[in-house]
Order: C-alpha cells, then structure tokens, then sequence
C-alpha cells in the first residue's frame, strides 16, 4: 500500500487492522533504531516511508552516539496504536562559548549512518511537550528538534509514516567534541523480529 493509502487508512480509522495485516507479511525484518525503538519498515516509495516503530524493554537497544534530541529532513505523521508517546520539543539556541551540544548532520545509507559533525554550536531547553495515548495522531514539520520519550518501564507502538523535504537534513545534537563517526543498524535475527511482530500483534487483537 502506498504512503497516501496509509493516510487514508489513518483518516479511515482502520489504523489497527491494518498494522496486523501489513505486520503478517513474509520477510520482514525489524532494526534496532539509535533512538531506542525498533523500526519494522513496511514501505518504501521514493522520499516516502511506512514504518511501525516499537518500544519496549523486552528488546535490546542499540545504543545513540549522540543524543535523543533530533530533527528530521521529512514531515512526520505518527499513529500511536498503544501506549503512551511524549513528542518533547525543543528549542535550540545557538551559542558559543556557553554552548553545551554540538548539531551533526546524519546521513543514512544501506551500510548505516554516516555522523558528521558540523560547525553550530548550540544550547538547547525543554519546549512544548505533548502527549500521545492509542488512537492518536498527530504530525511534526521537517527541521523541527524534538525527542519521542516513552514513560520508563512502559511499551508503546506507532504508525510511523514519512514524507521527505527537499533541502531539508537529519541533524541530532551530541557532544561538543566529538568527531564524525560511523553507525551500522543492527538487525534483529528472524526469531527476535518474530517476538517483536507478536508483542504488537498481541495488543491490536
């Protein structure tokens, strides 16, 4: 199904059937994400993406080399089919000799993430913080820094679909003196992306 098919299935309110159907297919295999999810990709079109994206502690998770504060190059819409999701914005300033974080660029490719780190430096303070319960939609701009927290302990799923922005970058703020650096994404093995697609189902059913 195409990422406008997924929109309308959002609107529709089929949110959930869908998720069980698309997550039933054969030759899946989920990623452990830097940002402390595991993402299940389900489409991919051009600049176009669907993913379901997973917390939960009963999976390892890779570790971030920068931080959980980030901004995309594409427009986000995220479904929560359970649990809860905090988006917590963030306002950035840039700074210089008081500056506490660092904006590197990340460049994502089929071997991982490429970080470099650029010349802005930055403080950053809490902003709008919203929060998100099953059932909920909501949609964050290109460029805006923000981090996705779930409450310790707690377990939540989401709708994951995204729409890239030309001339936009995936940037995220790690330390001040850090050097540009490699990730490799971490795929989970055929029984872990298993127990991963159960844990979801469980809770659509």
């Amino acid at each position: 199904m195409s990422y406008q098919g997924v929109r309308d299935v959002l609107r529709g309110g089929a949110a959930r059937s869908w998720a069980r159907e698309a997550l039933s297919r054969d030759g899946l295999t989920a990623v452990r994400h830097p940002l402390g999810f595991v993402c299940l990709p389900l489409e991919r079109e051009g600049g176009d993406g669907v993913c379901v994206h997973l917390w939960s502690d009963s999976l390892a998770h890779a570790e971030s080399t920068t931080s959980q504060i980030h901004c995309h190059s594409w427009d986000l819409v995220s479904h929560v089919l359970y649990g809860q999701m905090r988006n917590v914005h963030a306002v950035v300033t840039d700074a210089g000799a008081d500056a506490t974080h660092r904006v590197f660029e990340v460049v994502s490719g089929a071997d991982g993430d490429h970080i470099s780190p650029t010349r802005r430096t930055v403080r950053h303070a809490t902003g709008l913080v919203e929060l998100f319960g099953p059932g909920d939609t909501y949609t964050l701009a290109a460029d805006r820094f923000h981090s996705s927290v779930v409450p310790e302990g707690g377990e939540a799923a989401t709708i994951a679909l995204g729409r890239g922005r030309r001339g936009s970058h995936d940037l995220s703020l790690g330390p001040l003196g850090a050097g540009p650096h490699h990730v490799s994404r971490q795929p989970l093995d055929a029984r872990e992306t298993e127990l991963a697609v159960r844990m979801i189902v469980a809770h659509l059913t």
